[in-house]
Formats: C-alpha cells, structure tokens, sequence
C-alpha cells in the first residue's frame, strides 16, 4: 500500500513494533529497476515487513543538477513493490518531509552534516552539500520509519560507507546491510540515471565497467602500482568521456591508497554529455 504522509507510516509501524515484527527499510529516489528490486528482495527475505520510500530528495541535489527533470514513475514503482513483497510503500511530498517552504533554507531547516573527511572526495568534491541531505533525509527516514535493517546498494560505495559513519557515531539502533552491484549483461551498473542515456551514450557507458574490469584483471595478476593500473583506463575513454574522477581508496575508512590490496575499492566518475555516472570494484 502507499502511505504519503509520516503519521500514516508511524501508525502502522507502532502496531509492528506491538506485535514483535522485525522492519527492513529500502530507501530510495524512485525510477525502480533491478538493483532496487534486489535490495527489495533481500529485506523481505530478511524482515517480517519491508517498507520502501520514494522520494525525490530536493536537498540532496545541488544548483544546475537533475530535480526537476529526474524520473518519477510512482505508479510503476509501486508496482514492482507489491510484486516483489513489499508492505509500505512511502511516498511524501516535500513539505510533508521538510515543512512548507524550508526546502533549501538554512535558517530553517535542520542538516546532518558528515565529516568534512568522508565528504571532500569522490562526488563530494563536485556535488557540494549533497552528503548534508542525502544524511539528513536518511536519518528522517530511520527517525519515522524505526527500521531493525536498511539495505543499500554498494553502487553508491562512498553513500554507504558516511551512512555507515553517520549510524554509529549518532548511535541510531540501525543495522545497514550493503548489498552487491546489479548489471546489466553488458557490464553497465544499473541506475535510474541511465534512462537518460541514447543508445549510442549507452555504448558509450560501458566504459565505466570496462575500466573496472580491467583494472581488477590487472591486479589479480600481480599488478599493485596505482599510478600503473590507472594508466590502462585511458585506452577505453574517447571524445565523449569527460573522465571526474578514478580514486583507489580504502574500503572502510575512504583513506587513500598508495598501494593497491585486498581492501582496496576503485572508484569511478565519467560525464558521458550531460549524464553523470558512478561506479566502483572492489580489488
């Protein structure tokens, strides 16, 4: 069932509570796809009722980027969550979320900042205050819904490891369950982002996976030089790559590597036009 507003959610989830039920939340921006339906999965399959949220989170994009125009296909959403097994599916409107008219006001709204360590990196370094919201709406989201388990997807690596952060130094009683990369056959990281993509920027995508791959094949055969591995992406990048960033970081703590090992995660941007994608392996 949909559920628009928190004290709707709050109601169901207190009679839950009642009766002993464990509650696994998948937070989301909607424009569901395989790598949403698997994260789906693994709560029901883990839970006594799963709820998902559907929210295009104002805060959470900075000036110039895709609001207005990102995918909102509610009904279809809503959809694959009962086909799948989903209890709640929660979709708020901003204000129901923020209150009316303090999206993006600072004077009025308050903001779960991450440390400046996790955040001044990766896509952090380009998307300025986007880590404050997507901290602040997710804590939101823990505060009504009182999950035992959140599921994440590993595609936004960076994302989960100052969620991770943000969990244990708040002391939220949440435990976050990282789950695997879905791709398509091709290689290409599923994302909502992607039904921007032409057929011909599509092919053009595959490079992210690619470059992964081949640094991950290179490692696995004796290769640890960062500056070594990184030089064999440049034969997959074209005219149409505008490479942001490849970053070799650790998978915990997002420190930087000098070395490549087990427990490093390689990290991907490219701007194929106007889309921006991610992806990442780990070594």
């Amino acid at each position: 069932m949909i559920l628009h507003t928190i004290a709707e959610v709050r109601e169901q989830i207190k009679n839950w509570k009642k009766e002993g039920l464990t509650i696994g939340l998948v937070p989301t921006m909607g424009a569901l796809h395989a790598g949403h339906k698997s994260l789906i999965e693994k709560s029901v399959e883990q839970c006594d009722r799963t709820v998902v949220s559907v929210f295009v989170n104002p805060i959470q994009f900075c000036p110039g980027e895709d609001l207005d125009k990102y995918p909102r296909t509610l009904d279809a959403d809503n959809k694959l969550c009962e086909q799948v097994g989903a209890d709640i599916v929660f979709a708020p409107s901003p204000n129901e979320m923020y209150g009316e008219g303090h999206i993006h006001s600072n004077d009025f709204l308050t903001y779960v900042i991450p440390p400046y360590f996790y955040v001044n990196k990766l896509c952090g370094k380009s998307r300025v205050g986007h880590f404050d919201g997507v901290c602040t709406v997710v804590n939101k989201l823990f505060n009504i819904v009182r999950p035992d388990f959140a599921f994440f997807g590993q595609k936004d690596a960076q994302q989960l490891i100052i969620i991770r952060k943000m969990v244990r130094d708040l002391n939220i009683p949440v435990e976050i369950i990282p789950c695997p990369i879905v791709r398509e056959p091709s290689g290409l990281a599923l994302s909502s982002r992607n039904k921007y993509l032409t057929d011909g920027a599509k092919e053009d995508a595959l490079a992210l996976s690619k470059i992964l791959f081949n640094i991950k094949a290179c490692y696995d055969k004796g290769i640890t030089d960062i500056e070594s591995l990184k030089d064999t992406a440049f034969s997959f990048l074209n005219e149409h790559h505008n490479l942001e960033y490849l970053e070799f970081l650790d998978a915990d703590t997002l420190d930087e590597k000098t070395v490549a090992d087990a427990n490093t995660r390689v990290f991907i941007a490219v701007k194929i036009g106007d889309v921006r994608l991610i992806d990442n392996i780990m070594l």
